[in-house]
């Protein structure tokens, strides 16, 4: 295969295009999020996963787990951790049942802004993939994301 075999540029092309749909998406949501609800998307992505976290087994997420989820490094996530705690969005505390571990909660005020934000959130997706459907470029790729039943 070299560079300018025809396969290679096709999934080179493919591969930009779906960079383009996920920029375009991201973009949107952020401009939207940070006017109504001074929240960034990564913040929105932070609270709704640990929002989603519970008590029985397995039921919290350790930190890999969360910058997976939010698909930002360890570090990168700590920090965002750390601002939303500041904010008064999240709280961390110790593991009862092993000390070493802390686990981060979403406090009230962070479940009513997420309550909140969530219907923007959705509303700012909508909009951005049905202006992305108009490319014919990118509508095949919002058909596939439209067609998926991913559970959250």
């Amino acid at each position: 295969m070299t560079a300018t075999d025809p396969a290679l540029t096709a999934l080179a092309q493919g591969w930009c295009a779906l960079s383009l749909l996920h920029g375009r998406i991201e973009a949107h949501i952020e401009r939207v999020l940070q006017g109504k609800h001074d929240l960034s998307v990564r913040e929105y992505s932070l609270l709704d996963v640990l929002s989603r976290q519970h008590d029985g087994e397995g039921g919290h997420l350790q930190m890999k787990q969360v910058a997976d989820a939010v698909v930002l490094s360890q570090s990168a996530t700590t920090r965002l951790v750390t601002r939303l705690e500041d904010r008064g969005l999240l709280e961390r505390y110790l593991c009862p049942t092993d000390r070493r571990g802390i686990y981060t909660n979403v406090t009230e005020a962070g479940l009513r802004l997420l309550e909140e934000a969530r219907p923007t959130n959705d509303t700012a997706l909508r909009e951005a993939l049905d202006e992305a459907a108009k490319s014919p470029e990118l509508a095949p790729l919002v058909r596939v994301v439209e067609s998926l039943n991913v559970p959250a």
